[in-house]
């Protein structure tokens, strides 16, 4: 059975409805970095998605091809993620998508390296004909986090930030946007889920205050 990283991880990937701490450790994305609105149709977003899943699964299939990775294990993809900002501010403003930058990731099995990285991503350039000069092997060491189950709208993620940000206030913490970011991961495929169904892991940094 092909080893499942929301499952194998649950405490990253399926946190309950209610605001929870947690201490990510360090994990390798392949990611690509834009801003502007993602929900612009043929946008620079969606073709950063493309790029994403094409280097992903030029990884995945590896054992399909005559190139093979040490370590390798069968697996599925992991769910697509972001780290938000927008200049100036310590919290996402949904009403100005236009001014939102972004590094949109998948995460990368441990096995894969710089140098299968590097394959992955030549592969995609040679077969597809994707310009992947923005395609990086991407480390994040996330740390201490509040983070919480949203169900609903990506435009309604006001109300579950709120509740967030009260338990963060009443924890002790504060909110830690700067180097890191806010932070979402996509569970569920929006062309196939009604948006009041749509499950997204929301995430914000902190530190003790």
């Amino acid at each position: 059975m092909a080893f499942d990283f929301k499952k194998e991880f649950r405490e990253f990937y399926l946190p309950p409805a209610e605001p929870v701490l947690i201490d990510l450790p360090a994990m390798n994305f392949v990611a690509v970095r834009g801003e502007g609105d993602p929900n612009i149709p043929d946008g620079d977003y969606q073709h950063a998605l493309e790029l994403l899943y094409a280097i992903s699964f030029t990884i995945k299939m590896s054992k399909m091809d005559d190139h093979r990775i040490e370590g390798y294990f069968d697996y599925v993809v992991p769910p697509l993620e972001g780290l938000w900002t927008q200049d100036g501010a310590d919290s996402i403003d949904l009403g100005r998508k236009d001014d939102l930058e972004w590094i949109s990731m998948i995460r990368l099995p441990d096995f894969v390296t710089k140098n299968e990285f590097d394959w992955a991503v030549a592969e995609v350039s040679r077969k597809k004909g994707l310009d992947t000069e923005r395609a990086e092997f991407f480390t994040y060491r996330e740390g201490l986090c509040v983070q919480c189950m949203h169900i609903g709208s990506y435009d309604e993620e006001a109300s579950t930030m709120e509740l967030m940000h009260r338990f963060i206030d009443d924890s002790g913490y504060a909110a830690d946007i700067g180097e890191r970011m806010h932070h979402e991961i996509y569970l569920s495929d929006p062309r196939r889920v009604a948006p009041e169904k749509l499950k997204t892991v929301l995430r914000t940094p902190v530190r003790r205050l």
